[in-house]
């Protein structure tokens, strides 16, 4: 038996043992463990430990705005918030949900107001059944005055461990004058930028900033203090040199041409001639009869046949060239040209004759122009298309805001040139330019020869601190001769003097320029949709024309209605224009000592919008007896003026007696009549009765207070 004891002692002591070793060797294992993440492991486990409680989160920065040369905002960024309600909020019990409910719902029907006090309770009790975490409030984003409204009702205003009210921050592109050059200013979103939004975009948007936050019971997330963060730099403010008040009388007076002519879409630019800035740019399209917006720019992108106001690049290529003088007769016979199967016409039924060549540009003779350029560049064709390179006419302008228009200009060689080409090239067909490209070439006449490169943002700010200048950069520093500039500035006032732009003529201000009547390509379906042809209208020029300060161009294409003539079409926009620059910019008139007070002036009747703001400049109290009239009579009273009704009927001819002739020529054209005027000042008599339905095209006679 002593045996059998002895070897379950041993077999008991080495299970023991092994059991010892087993031990020992699993508390080594875990003292290695425990070791090696400590010492070895550890900062990777700990760093994965703290980025399940701790993220970076990035801070969205405000984007700058756009604002206009006198600082006046044209975009901005407003905040806008998206709310959320978290139904598992550490803080939100059941008790705290049932003795709110109520104020909840009645906050929200009162903020967003599209649902009843009574429904957005029930909508609130299903979430809170739910159990719906970061359940959205509402059917849109609120802004900030909506939020602190929300905030006043008990839940809201609790912390959002608390109350639950989860509040996400967006910020939303706003333009506060509307629809005032809008396509200029440009959009930015999820589909893409264009404009100058989308031009200075990196400097617009800013550098995102970041910082650590921790996440806590709830899953919800507490910004935490640490060293390694940073704020966001909120993005720079971008000043161009758009003037509002322009801006505003652009788009108007181009939408009331447009609706009166029921044209698709039309342009304007105005810029700065010594300097090359972009005072003013308007893009209208129709959207339905009578409804224009600014969507498309077609100033910068709409690259067509220019047509006549081309024909000032002809001008000066034969002037340069010392082909032709002004003095020199041409004779552009019955008023046809025949080119094989092609007859190049003049407006004038019968043609001119045998005229100078300075009035043959005045009265925009294609047959002149064609027939002398034929004349003289027939065998050396490249010659005169090297003459419109030097003027830059196929080169881009390189202009700030994207999809700028290629400009085209046929040449030998080309594969497109026929025995057409040389002709029609001169009169503005087989060339494309873009509206701005054509005002570039004028203004730079209007400049002395120096070719300025349009633009429009003058400075980078940062809080009012400009921290980046842009000056006015040159293209060419000469297109041509000084003598050629100058002969070309006598013809562009000669056009408005004697020749198509006479209706644009002015007692107190001079101006120059070009008309131009362009019939319109249709890809390759030519110009003729079945016996419909299309035409672009235009005017573009400067003034005043003996000292130009300011150039501009004003396209209309497919107008289809009284009339498509630049001049009928084009010229009244241009001339409204300058009426107003002229008449609202101080610059204009010598500056008068203070001599007392000012009494109530004679004063003709008119535009009552010009009336009331001359009388306010000039500190004359006014007596409105005509509200919401827009033409009205003046009566001098010896401490005011007063605006009485005029009586006009929308479709018949006007009463003009004691209008001054701009006036008066604007309300007889824009019901289809020609103005033929007799002397000068205020109108006395005229020959078409007002109140009579009128007959588009005839004549009315205008007789003024003084004679010639």
């Amino acid at each position: 038996m002593k045996p059998t004891k002895n070897r379950q002692k041993r077999r008991l002591q080495q299970v023991c043992g092994l059991a010892f070793v087993l031990f020992a060797g699993c508390a080594l294992a875990v003292l290695c463990r425990i070791f090696w993440l400590q010492w070895v492991d550890g900062d990777a486990l700990r760093a994965a430990g703290e980025a399940r409680i701790y993220r970076t989160e990035e801070l969205m920065p405000a984007r700058g705005d756009i604002l206009a040369e006198d600082g006046r905002v044209l975009a901005t960024s407003l905040p806008f918030f998206e709310l959320h309600m978290d139904m598992k909020a550490s803080g939100f019990s059941n008790g705290l949900f049932e003795s709110s409910v109520d104020s909840m719902a009645l906050g929200l029907s009162r903020v967003f107001g599209d649902k009843s006090e009574a429904a957005y309770r029930a909508e609130l009790r299903r979430k809170w059944v739910a159990g719906e975490r970061y359940a959205r409030l509402g059917n849109r984003d609120v802004d900030y005055p909506e939020l602190e409204q929300l905030r006043r009702y008990p839940v809201f205003r609790e912390s959002r461990n608390k109350g639950g009210l989860q509040v996400v921050r967006k910020f939303r592109r706003f333009k506060p004058l509307g629809d005032l050059a809008s396509r200029t200013i440009g959009t930015v979103n999820a589909h893409g930028s264009v404009g100058l939004e989308d031009a200075y975009s990196n400097e617009l948007q800013g550098e995102p900033g970041y910082r650590i936050v921790q996440k806590i019971p709830g899953q919800m997330a507490i910004p935490v203090w640490s060293e390694d963060q940073q704020p966001p730099r909120e993005g720079l403010d971008v000043v161009t040199t758009l003037d509002v008040n322009l801006q505003d009388v652009v788009s108007r007076a181009l939408r009331q041409q447009l609706v009166l002519h029921n044209a698709h879409h039309g342009c304007v630019v105005v810029m700065e001639v010594a300097t090359g800035q972009i005072r003013a740019m308007a893009n209208l399209k129709q959207n339905a009869p009578g409804v224009y917006r600014d969507e498309v720019n077609y100033a910068v992108g709409e690259s067509t046949e220019p047509g006549s106001t081309f024909k000032l690049a002809s001008l000066i290529a034969l002037l340069e060239d010392g082909l032709i003088r002004l003095e020199d007769s041409v004779n552009t016979g019955n008023g046809q040209m025949r080119i094989f199967d092609r007859v190049i016409s003049d407006t004038k039924t019968g043609g001119w004759g045998k005229i100078t060549v300075q009035h043959a540009w005045e009265v925009s003779s294609n047959v002149a122009v064609a027939s002398l350029v034929k004349r003289y560049y027939s065998g050396r064709e490249q010659d005169f298309v090297n003459r419109l390179y030097a003027m830059r006419l196929n080169q881009p302008l390189g202009f700030e805001i994207r999809g700028e228009g290629k400009p085209y200009v046929n040449s030998p060689g080309s594969g497109q040139w026929s025995g057409l080409s040389l002709p029609m090239l001169s009169i503005g067909y087989e060339v494309r330019q873009t509206p701005l490209q054509t005002l570039t070439l004028y203004n730079a006449v209007a400049n002395g020869g120096r070719m300025m490169k349009p633009y429009l943002v003058k400075a980078l700010a940062d809080h009012g601190k400009v921290v980046r200048r842009f000056s006015p950069e040159v293209l060419e520093a000469s297109i041509c001769s000084r003598s050629t500039v100058a002969k070309v500035r006598q013809v562009l006032e000669g056009v408005v003097n004697n020749g198509t732009a006479s209706n644009l003529r002015n007692a107190d201000y001079s101006i120059a320029g070009k008309t131009g009547t362009a019939q319109i390509a249709h890809a390759n379906r030519g110009y003729r949709q079945g016996n419909e042809v299309q035409y672009q209208a235009s005017f573009v020029g400067y003034f005043p024309a003996d000292a130009p300060r300011y150039s501009c161009i004003v396209v209309v294409s497919s107008p289809r209605q009284s009339g498509y003539y630049g001049n009928v079409v084009a010229g009244p926009i241009f001339r409204e224009i300058v009426r107003k620059i002229y008449t609202t910019r101080r610059e204009w008139f010598p500056t008068c000592a203070d001599d007392g007070p000012v009494h109530p002036p004679a004063s003709k009747a008119g535009d009552k919008g010009d009336l009331v703001l001359g009388f306010k400049q000039l500190g004359i109290r006014i007596e409105d007896d005509a509200r919401g009239q827009l033409w009205v009579n003046t009566t001098k009273q010896p401490d005011k003026v007063r605006l009485s009704v005029r009586g006009e009927s929308q479709g018949l001819v006007p009463d003009v007696v004691g209008m001054p002739l701009m006036d008066a020529v604007y309300l007889m054209e824009n019901c289809g009549l020609r103005v033929h005027a007799v002397g000068r000042g205020a109108v006395q008599r005229q020959s078409v009765a007002a109140g009579t339905t009128p007959v588009r095209g005839s004549v009315v006679t205008l007789e003024m207070t003084v004679k010639d």
